[in-house]
């Protein structure tokens, strides 16, 4: 097994945070791992992306340029990175400030729409968790306990008292994916 992933969006939106998890996670589970992040020089409010690769087998480069999903969290990151799924992949999005939603037909495309839940909550800290949350019930390739520990081994000691909060917000992110189009 082998899951290549991009997480895009704008910084401060915890994309390269939610890939650092899902890598510790990884590695957590002994699974071999990648991660690599991407970002404009002005870090909150411009577009970061993070690459993010786990495998049973060796990784022979960090670099890629078609993925198995893109979990995309903004318009810039839909336009750029949309076309970059291989055919039968996986998109998954949140609906907020999306104007143009995805049109490929080749592709598994989900929605989340975890920015409004977590507003709806008072949880807005932990929107990417959710997010996370919907990718692991749709591609299942690290298990809860190992999120866990990638929380702890991720997250300063002094936001280890977040941990629980962080892990309800994956099991909500769990239960508001939706499926909008299977090529299945």
């Amino acid at each position: 097994m082998t899951e290549e992933i991009i997480i895009a969006g704008f910084g401060g939106q915890g994309v390269l945070s939610m890939g650092k998890i899902l890598a510790y996670s990884g590695i957590m589970g002994n699974k071999e791992v990648s991660w690599m992040p991407s970002y404009g020089p002005e870090m909150r409010g411009g577009t970061a992306n993070v690459t993010v690769i786990i495998s049973d087998e060796r990784i022979s480069s960090p670099i890629l340029t078609a993925f198995d999903t893109a979990i995309i969290l903004n318009q810039q990151s839909m336009d750029k990175f949309e076309s970059s799924v291989k055919p039968g992949g996986c998109l998954i999005y949140d609906g907020n400030g999306i104007t143009r939603h995805p049109a490929r037909k080749d592709i598994n495309i989900y929605r989340i729409d975890a920015n409004d839940e977590a507003a709806k909550r008072g949880i807005l800290k932990v929107f990417n968790m959710m997010v996370l949350g919907g990718y692991l019930k749709v591609k299942p390739v690290v298990s809860s306990e190992f999120i866990k520990k990638g929380l702890e081994k991720s997250l300063p000691t002094r936001h280890h008292k977040m941990i629980p909060d962080n892990l309800e917000a994956v099991d909500i992110g769990k239960a508001i994916i939706q499926q909008i189009q299977s090529v299945n």
